[in-house]
């Protein structure tokens, strides 16, 4: 063996040794920064526990002070005490407002006629599969029903039967219909969720294919709904919002699921899509049927698989599809088919690997077990950027630069204070100390306030391939922080990733932002002011998740990305410029990535100075409006078009996920 050879034998060596050391590290980061975690969780409990016990031991007295007040408040305000009860049976009626989703809902006989009278450009046929499997007959007899009752009617029935002999009524109950769109076949034994199913795909001569449970309900205009996309968007994967219920009507419903337009990550994490699916045929000789290696989570890992391939995927924001909640349903209780866990598990595994990922780890969140953390891994460890822009307040910018430098798990950064025309003695000292520090450097901006042109001035100073735009009203919590955000922010399909954001109290500050939201109908903040033990709706504070937007105050974004849409936007002063940033970054077809694992503190304190004047304040209101105006006219079509991952049945009035018209929030 030659020197050269040798040398070579002894990097390689080395470098696999630093691999190792690197991986071991990484693992144990990872089980401080959880045991930090729920040690914070039960200090964050204790605490509430502890100040609520006078609170509580008080509560009836100003349970019936409030009461009293609020009584005679209202009938001072409606005049009398007849008037005040009209008020609070209209109420009750508002509040009963989603129950037009049920039974209200249903087409009248002169909307089925127009509807059946339709005439669509194509010709579609779908095949709609149910597997059977011991279906009680009431359950039965409604499933069929709600096909029957299409008022689009060029589809098919397909019943791939695998009940026992007990259950021998089931083909009785199918063949007293006389239906020919009605295909049923008796197996020989049950072959499962999945091979039952792909009996069901053998049957199928449709143009499209619906996948449909043996205990659930359609709504009567759902094929026509889905008709009628896939002849004006060309859709081939549709699916739609769904509503559970229990006991014997529809209007017992228990959860309404408003879901977003396609959000892969979001998917990835929680089988959001769920019913009602319907594709192409094309699709599916594409990427196959179901797996029986995934039975329990076939339709999950069906689902990944066919809007990997799908051209155009479109959701339809209409609760079409009932899901029954019963003992023995998954609706009811994962608990009654615990495999399933597993299964949605080795799914996600199955896609990612396909996508290219490696090393990553899928865990239950605490919303469900089967809504997961997905932990990717990094793919080496480039320099990251921290831009912190600053105007005097030196307790401020030492409490947020103190909290990277004493709690990052991440050693490869570097961060970058851009004073701005700072005047006191004390923050020139702080600086002084900060410059001998050998991860931080302090830059001087010295024209007028301008968020934007402050930190684009800043970026051209970063040695890193990321930039981390940060407030100096920050303080870092989560040790792996930039681990978090980093492992979104080097796919090459995503442009910004935000974090969540606490006010001192634990209480939600930033979990992603919705266009259109608030009074200005510009963007807000989503989960705005919920307690830190919220699961969100539907568990969105607990998983990953694509947003249209995420807040400027912790964005991470690759520095190359951040230069190609021209940075900031420097028309944009104050207000809206890290939004108008994210959607530059969505025009490209990226997306944007909210992640609740790397948590910050935000203590939004007044960092521009103390000398704000009534005649300031004025001025910073008008200048908002301005900038509010410019935002509105510059992103009109995206905001006409409604925030994609925002139902369009949420009030854009309220970020906590309120039905429009309805005053109800679908979050605790």
């Amino acid at each position: 063996m030659n020197r050269e050879e040798e040398l070579s034998k002894t990097s390689e060596y080395y470098k696999d040794l630093y691999e190792k050391e690197r991986r071991k590290n990484d693992e144990l980061t990872e089980k401080l920064v959880d045991a930090e975690r729920e040690l914070a969780d039960l200090n964050y409990k204790m605490d509430r526990l502890r100040n609520s016990m006078i609170w509580k031991a008080v509560y009836p007295a100003r349970l019936a002070w409030s009461h009293t007040k609020n009584f005679f408040i209202r009938i001072k305000r409606y005049g009398s005490i007849s008037n005040l009860k009209k008020k609070i049976e209209s109420k009750i009626i508002e509040r009963r407002a989603y129950k037009s989703y049920g039974t209200l809902s249903m087409p009248s006989p002169e909307e089925i006629k127009r509807q059946r009278e339709t005439v669509f450009p194509k010709k579609i046929r779908f095949s709609i599969l149910v597997p059977l499997y011991n279906t009680p007959e009431k359950f039965l007899k409604e499933m069929i029903d709600s096909v029957i009752a299409q008022t689009y009617t060029d589809w098919e029935l397909c019943l791939a039967d695998g009940s026992d002999d007990e259950h021998s009524y089931v083909g009785d109950i199918v063949a007293s219909y006389g239906d020919g769109r009605i295909r049923y076949e008796k197996l020989s034994e049950n072959l499962g969720i999945s091979g039952n199913t792909n009996k069901c795909f053998e049957m199928a001569t449709g143009d499209y294919i619906g996948l449909f449970d043996h205990d659930d309900i359609l709504h009567p205009t759902a094929l026509f709904e889905y008709m009628q996309v896939i002849c004006s968007e060309d859709a081939d994967y549709i699916y739609c919002d769904e509503t559970t219920f229990s006991g014997s009507s529809i209007d017992h419903m228990i959860t309404l699921h408003f879901k977003p337009d396609f959000a892969p990550d979001n998917l990835r994490a929680n089988n959001y899509i769920c019913h009602f699916s319907v594709f192409s045929k094309e699709l599916v000789e594409k990427c196959g049927t179901f797996r029986p290696e995934f039975d329990g989570s076939q339709d999950h890992d069906m689902i990944l698989r066919l809007t990997r391939e799908a051209r155009k995927i479109v959701h339809v924001p209409k609760i079409l599809y009932y899901w029954r909640s019963h003992a023995m349903s998954v609706a009811s209780d994962i608990n009654a088919k615990t495999y399933a866990i597993d299964a949605a598990k080795n799914a996600v595994a199955a896609h990612l690997t396909a996508c290219g990922f490696k090393d990553f780890k899928i865990e239950s969140s605490r919303a469900f077990e089967t809504i997961f953390r997905i932990r990717y891994a990094l793919t080496g460890s480039p320099m990251v950027s921290i831009l912190i822009p600053n105007r005097d307040h030196a307790d401020v910018l030492r409490r947020c630069v103190e909290s990277i430098t004493d709690r990052t798990s991440y050693d490869n950064y570097e961060i970058i204070v851009i004073e701005n025309n700072s005047v006191t003695d004390e923050i020139r000292e702080y600086y002084d100390t900060l410059e001998k520090h050998p991860k931080v450097r302090v830059v001087k901006y010295e024209g007028e306030f301008n968020y934007s042109k402050i930190n684009n001035f800043g970026a051209g100073f970063a040695k890193g391939d990321y930039l981390l735009l940060l407030n100096n009203d920050t303080e870092v919590i989560t040790r792996n922080w930039i681990e978090e955000l980093l492992m979104y922010a080097q796919r090459s399909d995503v442009g910004a990733v935000g974090c969540m954001l606490y006010y001192p109290d634990y209480t939600i500050q930033h979990a992603g932002i919705v266009l259109g939201l608030g009074a200005h109908r510009t963007a807000g903040h989503s989960h705005y002011g919920m307690a830190k033990e919220n699961l969100g709706y539907m568990g969105r504070l607990c998983y990953a998740q694509n947003v249209s937007a995420v807040t400027g105050a912790c964005m991470m974004v690759k520095r190359s990305l951040f230069e190609e849409v021209g940075g900031l936007s420097e028309d944009l002063a104050v207000a809206l410029n890290d939004v108008d940033l994210c959607l530059k970054l969505r025009k490209k077809g990226l997306l944007n990535v909210f992640t609740p694992f790397a948590e910050l503190f935000h203590y939004e304190s007044a960092s521009r100075g103390t000398d704000v004047t009534d005649a300031a304040s004025r001025e910073n209101a008008q200048r908002y409006d301005r900038e509010c105006a410019l935002f509105r006219q510059r992103w009109k079509a995206e905001l006409d078009a409604g925030d994609p991952y925002f139902n369009p049945n949420f009030s854009l009035d309220y970020s906590n996920f309120v039905l429009a018209g309805d005053h109800k929030s679908m979050v605790g």
